[in-house]
Parts: structure tokens; sequence; C-alpha cells
């Protein structure tokens, strides 16, 4: 299933993106009479977190299939909506440094021995189509990272690796916009990632059932057209299922929890010359199975 947050003529809403259409998830599960399963105002993170959640939408998108009339009012056209994050306010924001090999060569630096991690905040998150902002009085080194996010379904705490991907509630692409001059300054990283707009997420969430190995997906982005990355999720030191385990052995995992996996090579830092955002850019990330995000650039 692909599931979205999105924007209906003023207002906020999570749906079922299917058909090329956007069925309202409460209005839909209200008209096949399983209202009950939600309450009024669930958001993403409050679907992730309901024990018969994801159960229900999965009964929503059968019944689309069957192409039941009763869902017609809970129908949206897809070029009628604004998708958002899919995620608005997740309760964690973990991201993994130095996780692909390839990154890591070009970067100088030795493979880690255990997941490097630093976070991020809901102020970064931005959705797609939405514009990164440039704090040009701040930064001048603005660099792009594209990322595989694992979203939490279930509470997750000292999970052993082989049941890890059992509590993921699926996956979508994630931007670790980076000024590099402030991550680098002193080595506190945090002063560089976790900028307003800094999280590009997006566009939507697919559920864990439709990807059968996340640790084997093409990953790219495009910079106005031309390719920087290119690499596969292969390439990671550290999979999704050993970081899962990893991370619940140092903090509970909530549903909604985001972790941003680490970027291949081809960052606009290890250029030479270097390549940084700018005002005007159009930034492109595409993960199998789980589209494009698209986020332009401008100036603060």
């Amino acid at each position: 299933m692909k599931l979205v947050t999105y924007d209906y003529q003023g207002q906020v809403s999570i749906g079922l993106l299917m058909k090329g259409q956007v069925v309202d998830i409460l209005a839909g599960l209200e008209a096949i009479g399983a209202g009950k399963c939600l309450p009024p105002g669930c958001d993403m993170k409050g679907l992730l977190a309901r024990a018969r959640g994801l159960e229900a939408v999965g009964e929503l998108e059968a019944e689309l299939r069957g192409n039941s009339g009763r869902l017609q009012a809970a129908m949206r056209p897809l070029d009628e909506v604004r998708l958002k994050a899919p995620l608005l306010n997740p309760n964690k924001i973990i991201c993994i440094g130095l996780n692909y090999k390839d990154h890591a060569r070009e970067s100088r630096l030795p493979l880690p021995e255990e997941p490097v991690i630093f976070g991020k905040y809901a102020n970064s998150i931005i959705g797609p189509g939405e514009d990164i902002l440039l704090p040009t009085k701040l930064t001048k080194r603005v660099d792009y990272e594209a990322e595989l996010a694992v979203v939490m379904g279930k509470g997750a705490a000292d999970v052993p690796e082989e049941e890890a991907l059992g509590y993921v509630a699926g996956y979508t692409i994630f931007n670790d916009v980076s000024a590099r001059d402030l991550q680098m300054r002193d080595g506190q990283w945090m002063k560089g990632k976790c900028l307003d707009t800094f999280a590009p997420l997006g566009p939507y969430l697919v559920t864990a059932d439709e990807i059968e190995n996340p640790d084997d997906l093409a990953i790219g982005l495009s910079l106005n057209g031309q390719v920087m990355q290119s690499s596969n999720t292969g390439e990671m030191v550290f999979g999704v299922a050993s970081l899962v385990s990893f991370l619940s052995k140092l903090m509970t995992l909530d549903p909604g929890d985001i972790i941003a996996t680490g970027t291949p090579a081809g960052v606009g830092f290890a250029r030479r010359p270097p390549v940084y955002l700018k005002p005007g850019d159009l930034v492109e990330i595409a993960i199998e199975g789980l589209g494009i995000l698209r986020n332009g650039v401008r100036e603060r």
C-alpha cells in the first residue's frame, strides 16, 4: 500500500494512494463500516500506533480493488490534492552516518565498526514539491544526501536482528540536507543537519509487504537532471534489520519513528570541484519501489 498525508481544500488528512486517486482513509473506513478503527482526526503516526491500523487500511484497499461505489465520497483526484510529507511529527528522526561503503571511500574515512548516529527534528521535515530553504547568512555549503528511510510500525525495545523487520511499517525517501561548513566546523554534526527544511520526506509511505528486500534497492539522486548519486542499498555497511536491532538496544523505537539509513557516494562536498545547492536547483531522489521525491531550492 502507498500511504500519504495530503492537503485537500485546506484540510490535512491521511490517504491511500491507488488507481491515480487518493482515498481519504478516515472517510473511507466510515463508508465501509469500519470507522471505529481510527479516532477522528487521526494522523499517520496515530494510524501506525493503532493495533489494527494498517489492517483496517488493507480492508479499505480490498474494497477499492472491488470497485465499490461506497467509496466515491472518500475519493480525491490526485491532481487536486497536495501531497505533504507522509509523517509530519515523528517522535524521533534517527540518522546514520557513513553507512555506505562507497560513500566512506569517497570521504576517505574507514568503515565504522558500529552505526554512527545523530538526530534531526520535525522542524526539518518538508514534503514533495516543497522548497529547501538556503539560510545564506549561515552557510554557503549546503549539500544533498539521498537516503532510504525506515518507518517503524511497532514499539521496539531490545529486538533481535532476526525479528527486526517485523517491527517496520514501511519505507519512504529521505534527503539528509546538510550544511557542510556548519557540520564540519567543530565536530558537532547537528549544527549542519537540523535546520528548517533540511529533511525532505516522501512522496508516500510504502508498506513493508511491498518491499521484498530493503537491502537491495536501486537508489539515486539527480540535480537539475544530472545524475549525482547512483548506487544500491546493498552498499550499506549495516542493513535495515541490523540498524533497527542496534537502535532498539539504545532506545525504545516508537511507531512512526524514522531511521534515515545513510547516503551513497556522489555527495557534493566530495566532488572536485565541490557542488553545493543554489537557488533555482531541482533535486530529485528515486528509490526502487518508492517513487521519486522532488524538491526545489530557494534562498530563505
